[in-house]
């Protein structure tokens, strides 16, 4: 293990977290102002960032469709967002249940849980809010959903959250200072950074601290899942339903994004920070490969 994951007693980082959480969270029913008008010439997301920016399909729109499409986009992301805290939390509550809840340890991960039902809260309302259709991801991903809290476990479980979190975070940070998006979003997206800052720290640890007791075929195990959660985490981002809000067929519509260089520069851009880091600690390489490529998370 480098010295660049050397991480710090268990019980002092929870400590830690805890007395941030204390500190600094919010509840978005009060510090969200959801009777605020939205602005209606403004994007939901980055025009850039949208995944048919760049291509045929976007230059046959007009400037009130492209804003129209970011708003189901955002719709797509915060309502695939929602589905992934649901799925962390069953992971979090499952490591709960095995561990003395008198623990730091324990106590932050409950935390993190309240944290992540605020943030549902927060995701559905803002969709509820911009007048979009909860997307969620398809119905394969959602069905493999159900049985992935039972799959996944040690590092490969806390790597797939921090993957989910990560890249959102990402695109997050650069939307919350961005003054030609939705205030809305924004405000979303400065309350969501801020206390995905703890949850990060407290699963990065986790996995270095796992991956340093795996043996040669666990960590192959791990590498492969993290992969293949990795590409559905990025699949599901954008549900192709989204592009019938612009009478664009979905499957033209997928295809068209999953070939666009710009979209795929987008999730390459997303995975940077935890691509470097997941890299460090192990799980990049061997039978995930192909998965990490697929997902445009590495060239």
């Amino acid at each position: 293990m480098s010295r660049a994951l050397q991480v710090n007693d268990r019980e002092k980082t929870a400590g830690r977290l805890l007395n941030s959480s204390a500190r600094n969270s919010y509840d978005p029913e009060v510090d969200v102002d959801w009777d605020a008008p939205l602005d209606e010439g403004k994007p939901f997301i980055p025009l850039h960032r949208s995944s048919l920016y760049g291509t045929e399909l976007w230059d046959r729109l007009s400037d009130e469709q492209r804003i129209e499409l970011t708003k189901h986009e955002f719709a797509s992301i915060a309502s695939n967002g929602l589905w992934f805290e649901v799925l962390l939390m069953q992971m979090l509550l499952k490591e709960v249940y095995d561990t003395d809840p008198r623990t730091n340890h324990a106590q932050y991960a409950l935390t993190e849980v309240a944290d992540e039902c605020r943030h549902s809260t927060m995701f559905a309302k803002a969709v509820d809010r911009v007048g979009a259709p909860a997307y969620g991801p398809l119905p394969l991903l959602k069905l493999g959903g159900r049985i992935l809290p039972a799959t996944l476990r040690g590092p490969s479980a806390y790597a797939s959250i921090l993957v989910a979190e990560e890249i959102l975070d990402r695109y997050q940070r650069d939307q919350m200072n961005d003054e030609g998006v939705q205030p809305l979003v924004r405000m979303i997206n400065r309350i969501h950074v801020l206390e995905e800052a703890r949850h990060v720290t407290f699963a990065r640890e986790e996995v270095v601290r796992r991956m340093a007791e795996c043996n040669a075929a666990e960590r192959a195990y791990h590498q492969f899942w993290t992969a293949l959660v990795a590409y559905c985490i990025c699949f599901s981002l954008i549900n192709p339903h989204v592009y019938k809000s612009v009478g664009i067929r979905p499957r033209e519509g997928m295809e068209a994004a999953w070939r666009n260089p710009h979209w795929q520069d987008t999730l390459h851009w997303g995975g940077e920070k935890i691509m470097a880091f997941l890299r460090e600690a192990g799980l990049v390489g061997g039978p995930g490969m192909r998965w990490w490529k697929k997902a445009h998370l590495l060239r």
